[in-house]
Parts: C-alpha cells; structure tokens; sequence
C-alpha cells in the first residue's frame, strides 16, 4: 500500500510578511535576498545559499531583523531541500525569533499584540511547521535505520510539541487553517508509525474537515488517500476502498501533471485493496494506475533523452571529425615531404651522378632513414591519439555508467526497501503474540541492504558534488579522508558551478591523487589549492610525505596515473609532478573550464 506522507510548507511568497520588509525593497541587500529567494526556486542551492549568507554578514553592518528573519527561514529551506534537517532547524528557530522580535518591539503596541497575540502570527506559525516537520524527518530517518529508541523518541516528541503550538492557535484565517491541516496530517504520520491508527485515524480526519472547508482539491485527494493507508493497515479493506473512490471523485475533472500524480497513486492503492477483497477488478485498475504512471515519466524523460543524444552525438561527431583531419594533415604532410625529398633526390642524382655517385648513394640512404623515421613518428602520434580518446572514451562511459546506476540506486532501489520495511513494520502489530522471527530477521536484512545501497550510490557518485559543485565536495572529502595519520586542508577561490561532466572529470582526478597520496606518500599534511583564473582552473596539490627520485622513476606510470593523464590531455590541459625524497610532492594541473550550458524559456539547451 502507498507510503506515509507528511506535509511541509514552501510557500515563502504567501507566509512571510512584507510590511517591515518593503521599506528596504530598493536596497541591495534587498536585492540580495530576491537573487537568493529566485535561485532556491529553481533548485540551484549552492548559488542561493551563497548569496543568503552574504544577506546575513552584510545585515551585522545595516541592521534589518526582518530581513534577517527571512533570510534565515530561505537558508533553513535550503538545508531542509538538501535533507541537512539539524541544520534547517537551526535556521528555522532563528527566524522565529527574529520574527517574534520584530512584533514585540517595532510594529506593535501592547494593546496591539492583545487583540492579535504573537502565536497567531502567520510567520512564526509558519516556522513552528518547518521546525516540527524536520524534526520529523529526522524521526523517520532513525526509524528506517534503527537508531537509537531514546533519540528517536526526542525527534518525535519535539515534532509534536511544535505541531501542537500551531493548532493552539486562535486564527481562523485560510492560511492558519492551512497549516493546521497540516499539521494534523503529519501527526496522524508519526501515529501510523507507531501504529496506533485509530489516533492517526483522528488527527487525519480533523486534517480533512479542513480541506473541504478550503476547497483545495489537491489537498483533499491526497488526504482521502492518506485515509485509506491507515484502513488498509486495520485490514479494513471496503473502508478504504471508499476512501480512495471519494479521492479519485474529487479530481475526476481536473485534467493536470499534479492530478495525474495523485491519481496514478490513488489507482494503484485501490488496485492492491480490491486484490486483498479478491476482486478480478483489481488488475483493471493496476493497468490504469501503470499507464498513468507511465505516461508521467515519458514526460519527464523525453527531453532529457533528447538532450542527452544531442549532445553525445554532437560530442562523437566533433571527435571523429577532428580525427579524419588530423589524419588528412599528416598523410597531406607526408606526401608533401616524400615528394620534396624525391625531386631533391633526382636533381642531385642528376648533377652529380658522375663524380658523386657514391657520395649520392649515402645521402639517399640517409634520406630514407629520415622518411622512415618520420612516417614511424607519425604512426606513433596516431597510435597514441587513437588510444588516449579511446581511454578517454572509457572512462567516460564508466562515469556516465556509476552516475545512472548510483541515481537508480537511490531514487528507486532505496525508495522500494523503504516501503518493504514500512509494511513489515506495520504487520507486527497484527500478530497476537510474540513476532515470528523471520519477520525480524527480514527487517534486519532489508535495513543492512538499505544501508548498502545507500553507501554504495554515495561511493559511485558524490552526491554533495551533484547537489553543491566542486567547492563543497573537496572540503567534504577533505574531512572525509583526515584523520589521526593525515590532514588534509583546502584553500579554495573562485569557484562556481560548471558543467556538471567537467565537475565529474575533475573530482575524479583529484580524487586519484588523494588515493595516491594515501597509499604511497606516508605524509602527515597535505594541502589543497583551487582557483579560477582567466577561464582555467589551476589546481596544485602538495603533501610533506617521503617523495620520491624523478631520475629513477617514471612517475606516471609507477604512481599509477595513466588515465589521470590521459583524461587531462584530451581536456586540453596541462600536468606536471614534482618530488624530492624526504621533501614532498607537489602536483599541478591546468584544466580549461568547461562552462555550465544555459537553458532558455523553453527549454532549449543554448
């Protein structure tokens, strides 16, 4: 049966007040924030965060507390987007303070905040909802790994102990009864956690009094849907059977990608109902619920695929025809030298065949040596440009491979043992006695192979470098790497989001070196630098280890690097090492950037 679902709000735009707010709306930090609030709506994280952290420490200077609570509550959904929960509640408590700030001391007379106490305040209702839902989070995510009972039961208290600071409130408005709706469904959510479904039964329909009221027919669908989880778990099947038939009426006209969702949902729940009442009907509505779904991934697939062609053929194409021209050059070049040589030849030939002839003779030979030499130096050049694209080609098709397979792992594979350990979980409660122990020891296999998956797609492909570019990931695996043995530092300039290939290509590389430092180098320190400069990025890697002699060893092949070099050569870029034993190494690569592509309104690659 479909999964728990829990509520969050995101509508900034509606929540947060604009009276203090405004009077500064032609300011720079004004337009600080705006640049911020418009890069996080567009999920370009690392970006936003920057330009909110500026808002921050230029505000230390121009002080403005709304503008500070604001930004606050922008930087706590950037955490919260990017699963850091402990941090977005952090920033989420700052903004309620701030706000609360604000209507004691600035706007508001005593009399005032009488007549409209500061708990019915939208904004800070608005916070107490974030703060309650990461708690939440967190409270699921120690569930699904087996984290400890005493923690867990802290996330899931303070989760109800911020809900419940909303439903006290007094507010009738539209947008309070929003959040209420809210939060009562997400209580019903750590209720059907705990399995006790007859509060998670209450607290749902209070939730769905409200969407009726508010005519959200979204909402309301979602909710009757919510409903018939926690009948199917009762093993009430006919009650939830109704309660998905009253989901899928209330959308019946609406014609949408969002309705389309939730009634793909709202199928395949009624389908695995009507299996469990043993009704034939059940595969008719499995068939609709699969086109539908279906129908919505052959959306969102159709221009990815179509850009991912574009661009791999774009890329082969350039390749092969820069090959045939160099080809052409050389055979072009070749031909010019073998006749030039020739004429030459025969012109002394002639002149000097007579008194020269043997003086003719060794110059001929010497001439061929020449030829021959040059067509074995051209043969060679091929040979080794053939083999560092086809290198190249190599490692690019195992990156493309460990991204695809590292995004199926987590998106689907880790969703699906998920699901597998909810349902086992919520069959517990249904035996009258002691749990069998293939139950237990199921969970505990499903968990292990979750944790496996989830470890394995973060080894294949980091997910901080996908989410947050090269600045964040090198100081991620920098920490990552330190230890009691090794420190690593980094000293980091100028960096920005690229091409997400290129940031790949270039995490790989300097991955390699830090796992050649680690095996061979014995070092205690070892630095970091990365900058841009003049369209290039210049990195410089150095470590205090035991080095090694350049005369007696050929470096990159005894350090392993081969590929390392070859992927920077058909990058364009420039690689030297540089050691002395008991000293150090040194490690410098030149890379030209490879800019991130613009997409314009419709969607067209630039």
């Amino acid at each position: 049966m479909g999964k728990v679902c829990y509520a969050h709000s995101d509508n900034t735009s509606k929540v947060l007040s604009e009276s203090a707010f405004q009077k500064s709306k032609d300011s720079t930090l004004y337009n600080l924030y705006n640049k911020a609030d418009s890069l996080f709506k567009v999920k370009k994280f690392t970006t936003s965060l920057k330009f909110a952290l500026k808002v921050i420490d230029a505000s230390k200077q121009v002080p403005d507390l709304q503008l500070v609570s604001n930004t606050n509550y922008l930087i706590g959904k950037i955490w919260y987007a990017s699963r850091a929960y402990e941090k977005a509640i952090v920033y989420f408590q700052k903004s309620v303070a701030g706000h609360s700030k604000v209507l004691k001391e600035n706007n508001f007379s005593n009399e005032h905040l009488e007549r409209h106490p500061i708990n019915d305040d939208l904004n800070i209702l608005n916070g107490n909802l974030q703060i309650g839902d990461s708690y939440q989070r967190l409270f699921e995510l120690f569930i699904e790994n087996k984290g400890k009972d005493s923690i867990k039961k802290i996330y899931r208290e303070k989760a109800l102990f911020f809900y419940d600071k909303i439903l006290q409130s007094n507010s009738l408005s539209n947008d309070v009864s929003l959040l209420k709706s809210k939060a009562h469904n997400n209580i019903s959510g750590i209720y059907m956690r705990d399995s006790v479904y007859l509060k998670a039964e209450e607290y749902l329909l209070k939730s769905l009094e409200i969407k009726k009221r508010l005519g959200d027919k979204y909402l309301l669908a979602s909710g009757y849907n919510a409903l018939s989880n926690i009948y199917f778990f009762e093993r009430e099947y006919e009650a939830s059977k109704k309660a998905l038939s009253l989901g899928l009426k209330s959308i019946e006209n609406i014609k949408s990608r969002k309705a389309d969702e939730i009634r793909a949902s709202l199928l395949l729940n009624m389908a695995y109902c009507m299996y469990k009442l043993k009704d034939y009907l059940a595969y008719d509505y499995q068939e609709k619920s699969w086109e539908l779904y279906d129908k919505l991934k052959d959306r969102e697939n159709q221009q990815k695929i179509a850009d991912i062609y574009a661009d791999r053929n774009f890329d082969r194409g350039l390749q092969e025809g820069i090959f045939q021209q160099e080809i052409k050059r050389q055979k072009a070049q070749r031909t010019f030298w073998i006749s030039g040589i020739g004429g030459l030849i025969v012109i002394l030939s002639l002149l000097y065949a007579l008194n020269y002839y043997k003086l003719r003779q060794k110059n001929l030979g010497l001439k061929l040596s020449q030829t021959k030499l040059l067509q074995n130096q051209s043969i060679e050049k091929i040979k080794s440009e053939s083999q560092i694209r086809i290198l190249n080609a190599t490692i690019d098709g195992k990156e493309t491979e460990r991204k695809q397979i590292a995004e199926t792992l987590h998106d689907s594979v880790s969703a699906l043992l998920s699901s597998a350990n909810l349902h086992l979980q919520a069959v517990k409660p249904q035996f009258k006695g002691k749990t069998p122990l293939e139950i237990d020891k199921t969970q505990k296999i499903i968990i292990e192979a979750s944790e496996k998956v989830r470890d394995l797609s973060h080894t294949l492909v980091s997910s901080v470098l996908l989410k947050f570019g090269l600045d964040f990931s090198i100081k991620d695996m920098a920490d990552k790497y330190s230890n009691s043995q090794i420190e690593f530092k980094t000293n980091l300039a100028n960096l920005r989001r690229y091409d997400q290939g290129f940031e790949i290509k270039f995490y790989n590389i300097i991955q390699e070196f830090i796992n050649n430092i680690l095996k061979h180098s014995k070092a205690e320190r070892a630095t970091i630098n990365l900058n841009e400069v003049q369209g290039k990025l210049s990195l410089k890697i150095t470590d205090n280890g035991i080095g090694f002699d350049k005369t007696k060893t050929t470096v990159k092949e005894g350090l392993g690097l081969n590929q390392i070099d070859a992927r920077i050569q058909i990058m364009k870029g420039e690689f030297t090492i540089d050691s002395s034993v008991n000293i150090g190494t040194t490690i410098k690569v030149i890379l030209p950037i490879l800019e991130k592509k613009k997409i314009n309104l419709v969607g067209k690659v630039q």
